[in-house]
């Protein structure tokens, strides 16, 4: 295993934590019920961030199975988890602007 794959060592456990994470808030945005709209809106970027690294994981996993490919799937996992985490903190945003309503 090259160097340059070790990446993938780390970003699919991460990836496979900030999808169930993702899960998580859902969660309690439903729970919590704030105002409908937004709590839709909060809900939907969540779920969307939640694929997002799901398929991070996926592309992960599958780069440290097929050599042949691998350097390409470990740079497209690296950048789909950026965009996740960028998008998990839009939500997270989101969701402590709506919460000063309390």
């Amino acid at each position: 295993m090259s160097a340059e794959n070790n990446i993938a060592n780390h970003i699919l456990p991460t990836s496979a934590t900030m999808t169930g994470v993702c899960v998580t808030v859902i969660s309690i945005v439903r729970l919590t019920e704030a105002t409908r709209h937004i709590s839709t809106v909060i809900d939907t970027v969540f779920a969307m961030t939640g694929l997002v690294f799901l398929l991070s994981c996926f592309l992960s996993y599958t780069s440290m199975r097929k050599q042949r490919f691998g350097g390409v799937l470990e740079k497209y996992a690296d950048l789909f988890f950026m965009i996740g985490l960028s998008m998990t903190v839009l939500g997270g945003f989101m969701l402590a602007l709506e919460v000063e309503h309390f």
